[in-house]
This record gives C-alpha cells, structure tokens and sequence, in this order.
C-alpha cells in the first residue's frame, strides 16, 4: 500500500508553468508541494561543450516515443527542475495583441482566445519583471501595448551582429532587439558559448527554476520533491473532484492528496497523464484532451557571405517581425524570425556527419544562422494518445505553405542584402518547436477541456497550467505567455479558491 500526505496545493511539473504559478501562490501560505520528475541539472563541463550537447545528446532523455506510423523517436523534452526551460533559447516574447483574435492564413483560421490581449496585459509585465526580461520597445513595428517598461534594456548586438542589423535595415526590414531572459556578462563569464540549445546550472539563464521556483521556494511553506514520476491522478467518487495523484518519488509509491492540483508536465505529458489516468480520461467531457496539438513550422536559415566573418559568441539578439501581421504585400501573415545562437561547426557537425568539422568550422566564420518560425494551426486529429503506457504523438503539420512563404521570402531579402548564398533546412520532430494545446482553454465546455483560467470544466480543483492550454501556438516563443497567464490564473486561485479551505 502506497504511503499518502496531504497538502493544500500539489504542483506537478516545475517547468515554466508550475514554477511561475507556484511563485504567484507561495505568498498566501498554503502548503504547496510541487513533484517534479526530474532532478536538478548540475554543472559539467558537458554543460558548455557543443560536442556532448549536439553530437552525443547527453542532455536528452532516455525516452521513446512512437509517431502516428507507428515509428519510435527519441523526443527533445527535458526532464529537469525547471523543465524544457534549463535549454531554451531564452526568448520571453510577448505574443501580438492580434494572436488573440481570430487569424486567417493561407491554409486556414485561428479560433482566437476567449479573451484578448488587454485582459493578459499586466500580467506580461509582471512576468516579465519576475524573469528580468532585458528588452527594449519601440523597435518592433508589431509590438502590443506594455503599460511597464521591461526591467533591463537589451542584450547587446556583438559587433558582428550590429553590422547584420545595418544590413537587414538598408534591405527595408526592421530588426528589433529580442526580448531575452539572460544577464549575458554572468554567462560568458562560465564560458564564451551562445545560450540557445545549452543548459543552464545557475549561470546566468532566467529560467523556471532560477527564476520562478528559486522566487517560490524563499517561501518556506514551498516545497521542491525532485526525481519525483506522478503516474496517475486520482478522483474522488463523485468523479468531480481531483483528489491527488499517486506517485514514484525517488522509487518509493506515494500518495499525495490535495485540495488542488495543478497540472504543468507540459503539451505532451500533461495530456498524457489526463488520459492514462482514468478510461476516457480525466477533463475529458470534451473529448478534445490530447487534441489540437500545435508544434510551430520551423527552418535553420543559413546566409552566408564568403567575403564576412562572423565571429561572434551568442549571436542570439535580433528579431524580425516583418512578415507577421501579413506577407509585406498585404497578404495573409507568414510568421516571426529570429537569430539563432551561434550554430560552430560541432553543432554543424551533429546534422552533416560526413563532413569533416575543421571545414564546418570554416564555412561557419562566413555564416549568420537564423531560425524562421510560422503558426501551426489547431487540428483535432494533430494528438496525443497512450497505449499501454506508450505515448503517441501523431503531429499532423499545417500551415506549411505559409511556412515555405516564409523562408523564401526572407531568403530573396537576405541576398538582397548581399549574402550571396542562402541555404535553409526545417527541423523535425526531434526538436521540440514550443509544442502547445492539448488542454486548451475556451469559453464552451464542450470544445475545450478548461475554462479561461485553466480551470477543468470537469473538475473545480483541477487547473492545468503550461502550454497545453493555448488555443493557438502565434508564431512567438510562449514562454512568456506560459508565465503570464500563470501568475494570472495564481492571482485567480489564491482571490477564488484559497479562502473556502
């Protein structure tokens, strides 16, 4: 028989989503526990080498998934405290007013949010300031209101980059600088290695567990249970109520009860344990658990310019927001581009494997690496199911056509400002582009799983906050998004729930 506790609040996931909410609960006292299923990422000196990050994949998990052939992968989630964030980019990009409205593409609408920009608005700023967002408004023609200026001003173009910048600007484009979550002095001073794609041990990234938890766990009604596998939830009854959930925590069976549980494992595994916990699944009324999985259309666009060195370390620091809102025609919209961080030629290496890396090395001086990023459009047959423990993700891709608009687009202003050779590769399914909306948010209960503040239809105690609840994946990083609407739903929660228990 498994050994059971009781809290008040039980978090399960402390990626950006549960991290950020369980910052937002922590000051109202109650017993938060929050179980996450990895452990902490500790620094190595694999931490900042590119060879054991790219070529041997020493971060990724031990995990296979199958696809919606049937075919295993090994997918990009990382389970870490602090989640998918301890690798990501660091980009806290604030989605356009417009994202929450309905928008037409080339290949279809958005369904829009049952609320629009204004209602998250402070609660972006209030994000941004818990992730010390460095940024800088103004540049960004697409830009929505901030009612607060960002913390920090911008991280600063490389030399290198600056002249990139002259180059798009002299071409008709308006490259603006990313809003990031990075103090760049502190991560160059670990090592002189770009952030993008890297872990983060504590040196200068602004992640969920840096950030968000590090805010939660000053409280000491906080507590933090790594290598911690929640394998089902459990409901009471009546059905109606989320009881707690049973799980392995450093290989012992628990269970944990709670007055409330919020779900944040992410996209993938959020509905996936909704779905294996109960014939049918739990919040599943809609029968839209583990649908409308989104996964932004993603490329690598390389310009290359034999006559230019690129000899910066981070690179990551400029966006282009151009083609966002339409085609720059007054077409249907196409999407957002952004630096990479700086792709070497072991990074190179770890995707052209016959090729030697001293000449990936030599064509990477001349290179300037862009990521191009388009809107993956809600499908109720792009999901998540589980089949006797086995996840599968059958990602039907959409809007590609907008994508491929994209990419040809900005390749014909890239060589009009004189990058002779422009070269482009999408990324697949191993690299997990934002992954969002299996547990999505709306208005009607019986096209979404949770209301507007994350809530279960289904379940009054039951709230599921990370990217499985947005409705539409934009064509930005969610992270921010992820942040805010958390502290959103935290406020609501702790003004709503926490005074009745």
């Amino acid at each position: 028989m498994a050994d059971s506790e009781r809290v008040d609040i039980l978090i399960i996931g402390s990626g950006m989503g549960g991290a950020t909410t369980a910052a937002g609960l922590a000051p109202t006292g109650a017993r938060i526990l929050i179980l996450e299923r990895g452990a902490r990422l500790r620094d190595s000196a694999d931490a900042r080498d590119a060879r054991a990050i790219f070529q041997r994949g020493v971060f990724r998990p031990q995990e296979t998934w199958v696809d919606g052939a049937g075919q295993p992968f090994n997918p990009g989630n990382y389970y870490y405290v602090g989640g998918n964030s301890k690798l990501y980019g660091a980009v806290l990009l604030r989605y356009r007013a417009r994202d929450f409205e309905p928008v037409v593409y080339r290949d279809g609408v958005t369904p829009g949010w049952p609320f629009y920009y204004p209602e998250l608005e402070p609660w972006y700023g209030l994000a941004e300031k818990l992730y010390n967002v460095r940024g800088a408004i103004g540049f960004d023609p697409t830009e929505p209101k901030h009612s607060t200026p960002y913390p920090f001003g911008p991280v600063p173009d490389e030399q290198a980059i600056a002249k990139v910048r002259e180059r798009l600007k002299r071409v008709g484009l308006h490259p603006f600088p990313l809003p990031l979550g990075v103090d760049v002095d502190k991560w160059l001073a670990r090592a002189k290695t770009p952030w993008d794609a890297f872990p983060d041990t504590g040196t200068g990234k602004m992640d969920a567990e840096t950030c968000g938890l590090s805010r939660a766990l000053a409280h000491a009604n906080v507590e933090l249970r790594e290598s911690a596998r929640v394998e089902r939830l459990l409901v009471g009854p009546d059905g109606k109520r989320v009881t707690g959930a049973e799980a392995l925590i450093a290989g012992e069976r628990r269970t944990i009860s709670a007055r409330i549980v919020i779900l944040a494992a992410g996209a993938v595994n959020s509905a996936a344990l909704l779905l294996a916990s109960r014939d049918g699944g739990i919040a599943n009324r809609s029968d839209a658990v583990g649908r409308h999985f989104m996964n932004h259309n993603c490329s690598a666009v390389l310009a290359i310019d034999p006559r230019s060195v690129n000899d910066s370390v981070y690179q990551k620091t400029l966006g282009v927001n151009d083609f966002y809102l339409d085609d720059g025609r007054g077409g249907p919209p196409l999407g957002n581009i952004q630096l990479l961080g700086r792709v070497t030629g072991a990074i190179l290496k770890s995707n052209i494997r016959t090729a030697p890396e001293w000449t990936l090395d030599l064509t990477s001086r001349r290179t300037v690496d862009w990521y191009a990023m388009s809107e993956d459009l809600p499908n109720p047959e792009s999901r998540v199911t589980v089949d006797g423990g086995q996840i599968r993700l059958d990602w039907r891709r959409s809007n590609w056509s907008a994508h491929e608009g994209l990419v040809k687009t900005f390749k014909e202003r890239l060589r009009a400002a004189s990058y002779p050779i422009v070269l482009s590769k999408p990324f697949d399914r191993r690299t997990p582009s934002h992954q969002c909306g299996t547990v999505r948010i709306g208005s009607d209960p019986t096209t979404s799983p949770l209301d507007p503040y994350c809530r279960a239809w289904d379940h009054p105690n039951l709230f599921v906050v990370d990217a499985s609840f947005l409705p539409t994946s934009a064509a930005v990083n969610p992270s921010l998004t992820i942040a805010a609407q958390a502290l959103r739903v935290a406020d609501h929660i702790a003004n709503t729930d926490l005074p009745t228990i």
